[in-house]
């Protein structure tokens, strides 16, 4: 009985000392699954854990993929992404939420009806239209429901620059910018789409010393200039880069400053992808590097 007693007063104690510690922020990532753990799903939950946040996930589709690329994409039924949804929302404090792949004009309405009824405080949106190794991964049909519905509710939206070219352009052919002084012509075009703020990212602009992103908000550009890392190593970049905005804006960074310690922060996975060695193709970058660090490993 005195066992049982001391046991007793542990639990009691723990839970005492469980309700002083502070509520983790919470981000929901809606995006796909990439079987290879570098893009999608799986990159998301690991930027948004290493960037001190807590994350949950609704998953629209499934993806056979590695590092070499995508074999086969699955949809999930709409009425299980709704179940998943309401899931998550009607239990989790959700702050922020940060959209990714959305494979056809269905989902994306689907999502855009639960982001109305929930109604959380931020949503970051990274158009995922082709993978880096070229794999299509949105319908062509759905690019204007993604720009006529899905935009208008974005904090801000996240394109390269062969998304912002697409998202921009009236015809299926266009001109990307070879220079960052080109990608400023793409900044009126950007703002029409309906977001409060747009990042494009200058990441194709492989020539450069540096990676400049433009940060457009409705009435001031800023540069955010980075040294250009040189890696084989970069799946899913744009994943990383998004659902780290989505994760310091739930902790309460301004939008400026979570997109620049966003940036901050995939520039340095990209400097210590190298350290990791999976698969055949381009690798992902290092999520857990600073924890890694600490560890002394």
């Amino acid at each position: 009985m005195m066992a049982n007693n001391n046991l007793n007063t542990q639990f009691l104690d723990s839970d005492n000392i469980s309700s002083t510690y502070s509520e983790v922020p919470i981000v929901l990532t809606i995006a796909g699954s990439d079987s290879g753990g570098g893009a999608g799903i799986q990159a998301d939950i690991k930027a948004i854990s290493a960037t001190g946040s807590y994350a949950c996930s609704a998953i629209t589709a499934i993806t056979a993929q590695n590092t070499l690329g995508v074999s086969g994409i699955f949809p999930i039924p709409l009425e299980h992404v709704e179940k998943q949804l309401d899931a998550v929302f009607s239990d989790l404090n959700i702050v922020a939420v940060k959209v990714g792949m959305l494979a056809d004009s269905d989902i994306i309405r689907l999502v855009v009806k639960k982001l109305k009824q929930y109604k959380p405080q931020f949503i970051v949106i990274d158009p995922v239209m082709v993978t880096t190794n070229g794999d299509l991964l949105l319908e062509k049909s759905a690019i204007q429901t993604l720009k006529s519905e899905l935009f208008p509710l974005a904090d801000i939206i996240t394109p390269n620059l062969p998304e912002a070219a697409a998202l921009i352009s009236d015809s299926t052919s266009y001109n990307l910018p070879e220079t960052t002084q080109q990608m400023q012509t793409m900044v009126e075009g950007l703002r029409q789409l309906g977001a409060k703020a747009v990042l494009l990212k200058g990441g194709y602009l492989q020539q450069d010393e540096y990676s400049a992103d433009l940060l457009i908000l409705s009435n001031v550009v800023q540069q955010l200039t980075a040294n250009r890392v040189h890696t084989n190593n970069n799946h899913g970049t744009g994943c990383t880069l998004s659902s780290a905005i989505a994760s310091y804006l739930a902790q309460g960074y301004l939008l400026s400053e979570a997109v620049q310690t966003a940036k901050d922060y995939i520039t340095q996975a990209l400097v210590h992808a190298d350290q990791l060695s999976i698969g055949k193709g381009r690798g992902p970058v290092h999520h857990f590097y600073q924890q890694q660090n600490d560890s002394g490993c």
